[in-house]
């Protein structure tokens, strides 16, 4: 069965996650009158890659194990690689570096529970890679062919690793070239599977979100349906994972994500990247 290579530092596996920054990721979402989409976004982003550090550091002594190679592209007024600081221009960054090579790190604070049944606030330090941007069209096609040419030469270096993930983040309709680029994209691979394409629809209208469906039968707009097409069938392993957050999901069930708010896009994330073993 496909989708079953252990990642390890010889045997490394790709994130490559593609940013929708046009104009109306200036917007919020639907029934949030708070921060923009392309704000939230970049939050959930920034703190994922945070923990894709955390999740390949052995110990303190030998620090951040090189699991993954890491790629971040926006698409809107430009297209290309989204990192900011020392990372600029750079496509797929070793995770060690990207963990030593923040572009900044800012204090927020947050809420946590104050152990009498109340809550406080405390300082963190925020890593930031790459900022919220909203510019411009949604020049998803473009984006999906640079992947493309990303990924090409990592493959060919990595030939019996686990495929790349692709994970394609908008709130708007692609351009004619989409669903082309997208076959052409999920036709590279490596001999453990077909690169993997997630696709998630950022909600911008009032309606209950569509996750990990099988078929397109309750989808209402051929956008909708397009995107559905060109996302990847979920491995086994990242099926179970969504069947333990308590998704219904089946063995057709696709990585797609549909009117999304925030709160299931930080969970469709989350699920997306667990990686089936790593040593």
């Amino acid at each position: 069965m496909p989708y079953i290579a252990e990642i390890s530092r010889q045997n490394p596996s790709c994130f490559l996650f593609l940013i929708d920054q046009s104009g109306s990721m200036g917007d919020p979402f639907s029934g949030d009158a708070g921060r923009s989409k392309a704000q939230r976004l970049a939050d959930a982003v920034n703190r994922l890659l945070s923990e894709l550090t955390i999740r390949c550091t052995k110990n303190q002594k030998e620090g951040v194990w090189n699991y993954y190679d890491v790629g971040v592209i926006g698409y809107g007024a430009s297209v290309g690689p989204a990192w900011i600081g020392s990372l600029t221009g750079k496509t797929l960054i070793p995770i060690r570096e990207v963990a030593d090579s923040p572009g900044k790190v800012e204090e927020r604070r947050r809420k946590v529970e104050d152990g009498a049944g109340g809550t406080v606030e405390e300082s963190i330090r925020f890593k930031v890679w790459f900022e919220p941007v909203a510019s411009n069209g949604t020049p998803m096609g473009q984006a999906l062919g640079l992947a493309r040419s990303v990924l090409d030469p990592w493959i060919k270096g990595h030939p019996t690793s686990f495929p790349p993930i692709v994970i394609n983040i908008t709130d708007g309709e692609a351009d004619s070239d989409f669903a082309t680029q997208a076959d052409q994209l999920r036709q590279l691979g490596t001999d453990d599977g077909e690169v993997l394409l997630f696709n998630i629809h950022l909600s911008s209208k009032p309606g209950p979100a569509v996750l990990y469906c099988d078929s397109d039968g309750s989808l209402t707009d051929e956008f909708s349906k397009t995107l559905f097409q060109a996302s990847s069938v979920l491995p086994h392993h990242i099926c179970d994972a969504a069947k333990t957050e308590g998704y219904n999901v089946g063995p057709m069930s696709r990585g797609f994500a549909f009117n999304a708010d925030i709160v299931e896009v930080i969970k469709f994330l989350e699920i997306g990247t667990r990686a089936k073993s790593m040593r």
